[in-house]
C-alpha cells in the first residue's frame, strides 16, 4: 500500500504525550519529529501509517513512591483499584503534558483542534490532527475551577477516571473475568463535572468508568455516549470491556465507540500477549457494528499505552488492519467510517 491510497485513521486514543513526557527528555518534541522516540507514535511512523490525527490523552501517572504496573501482567478475578493520585502531583503532570502537546503545535508538528472543522482543515492539509483529552481529571478541583482554565487552553474531551477512584467517580480494575460492576457511581462533583462538560461542549469519555458511573453519565448527559477506546465484554469478559446493555445504551444515544488494540481486552482469555492475531480485532469490530450500526464504531487504539499486536507493532502498521477490514468483505465506504468519518461525526455532534 502507497502513501498514496493510505485510507486516513482518526484514532479515539493514544498515550503519547505520557510517554513523551516520561522520557524526560528536554527536547521531548524532537524525538516525536525526527522519529527517534520509541514507542508506537511519531510523525515519520505517522505518516507511512495514514494517521491523520486523533485523542492526545494526557494521563497524569502514578506518583513514584505508588507506581505499580499500570496493567497487570496475567489475568485476575480480584485485582485491586490502583490507589488515588494526589491533586498537586496530577496537576503538574497534566499542565506538563499539555506544554508537550503545545510546543508539538508550534514545531508544526501537529495543530491542536478545538471543533471538527478545525480537524477537516488539518487533515486537508496534511497535518497531524490533535483533540487535546484528558484521561483521569485529578487535575480538577470539585469545584471546576480549573475545567474552565483547561478549556480554554483547548481541552475538548475528557475520560472522567482512569482504572482508580477520584473526586469524581471511580473507575474499573483490571480484573478479568469481571462486570464492570465493581463500586459506586458518580459522586456529587462528577454529576457536575457531567453537566458543565455539556454545557462547555467537552465530549465525555466512557472508557475505565465503572458500571454504576457510566448509568449515571446516561441519565444526566445530553450529549452521545462514547467510549474512546474499549471492546466487547461478550467476546473478552474484563471489566475494561462493554456489556451488552452498555452498548445498547450507546447505541440509544446514538453515540460511539472505539476499538482498544490492547491485547488483554481484545483476546478470550484476557492476557497481554503480542502473538494476537487481527481476526479477534475484526471480530470485536464486527460485534460493535452489530450492536451500534455503521455510524457507531470507530478506531481507539491505546497505542503507547498498551501492549498492542504484534501484527501491527507501531501506529505504521494501521495498514494491516484496514487490509484485515477489506479482506473480511468490508467495503471502501464502510472502511473510511470506522477508520475517520465516524470520529469526524461524532466530534461534529459533541464539540461542534
Amino acid at each position: 500500500m502507497t502513501e498514496i491510497d493510505l485510507v486516513p485513521v482518526f484514532d479515539g486514543h493514544n498515550d503519547t504525550l505520557l510517554r513523551l513526557y516520561q522520557s524526560k527528555d528536554a527536547d521531548a518534541e524532537k524525538l516525536f519529529i525526527e522519529g527517534k522516540s520509541g514507542g508506537h507514535i511519531d510523525l515519520p511512523r505517522a505518516k507511512a501509517g495514514g494517521f491523520a490525527g486523533g485523542m492526545f490523552a494526557i494521563f497524569p501517572p502514578p506518583v513514584e513512591k505508588a507506581r505499580r504496573s499500570a496493567v497487570p501482567s496475567a489475568p485476575s478475578d480480584s485485582e485491586p483499584l490502583p490507589p488515588e493520585v494526589p491533586r498537586t502531583d496530577a496537576l503538574n503532570s497534566t499542565i506538563a503534558m499539555a506544554s508537550i502537546l503545545f510546543r508539538l503545535e508550534r514545531a508544526g508538528a501537529l495543530a491542536v483542534c478545538r471543533t471538527a472543522a478545525d480537524i477537516r482543515n488539518a487533515m486537508a492539509k496534511g497535518t497531524i490532527a490533535a483533540v487535546f483529552h484528558i484521561e483521569g481529571v485529578e487535575a480538577i478541583d470539585p469545584e471546576l475551577t480549573m475545567l474552565d482554565v483547561l478549556h480554554a487552553a483547548g481541552l475538548r474531551s475528557l475520560g472522567i477516571v482512569w482504572s482508580r477512584p477520584n473526586a469524581f467517580g471511580h473507575g474499573v480494575p483490571f480484573r478479568f473475568p469481571s462486570s464492570p460492576d465493581t463500586g459506586p457511581g458518580l459522586t456529587d462533583a462528577g454529576k457536575a463535572l457531567v453537566k458543565a462538560c455539556n454545557e462547555l461542549k467537552i465530549m465525555i469519555d466512557l472508557s475505565h468508568l465503572n458500571e454504576k458511573g457510566f448509568r449515571d453519565v446516561a441519565a444526566l448527559s445530553d450529549a452521545p455516549l462514547v467510549a474512546t477506546h474499549s471492546n466487547v465484554h461478550a467476546i473478552c469478559g474484563h471489566s475494561r470491556n462493554l456489556t451488552d446493555w452498555q452498548l445498547g445504551a450507546i447505541r440509544e444515544s446514538g453515540g460511539m465507540v472505539g476499538l482498544n488494540f490492547a491485547t488483554g481486552f481484545l483476546r478470550e482469555d484476557g492476557r497481554m500477549n503480542a502473538d494476537t492475531s487481527l481476526d479477534i480485532m475484526v471480530r470485536h469490530v464486527d460485534s460493535l457494528l452489530q450492536a451500534l450500526g455503521e455510524d457507531g464504531v470507530g478506531l481507539g487504539s491505546d497505542f503507547d499505552g498498551a501492549m498492542i499486536p504484534a501484527v501491527i507493532g507501531d501506529v505504521a502498521g494501521l495498514p494491516k488492519l484496514i487490509d484485515a477490514l477489506a479482506a473480511r468483505g468490508f467495503g471502501n465506504a464502510l472502511i473510511e467510517k470506522i477508520a475517520y468519518r465516524n470520529w469526524l461525526g461524532m466530534l461534529e455532534r459533541t464539540i461542534g
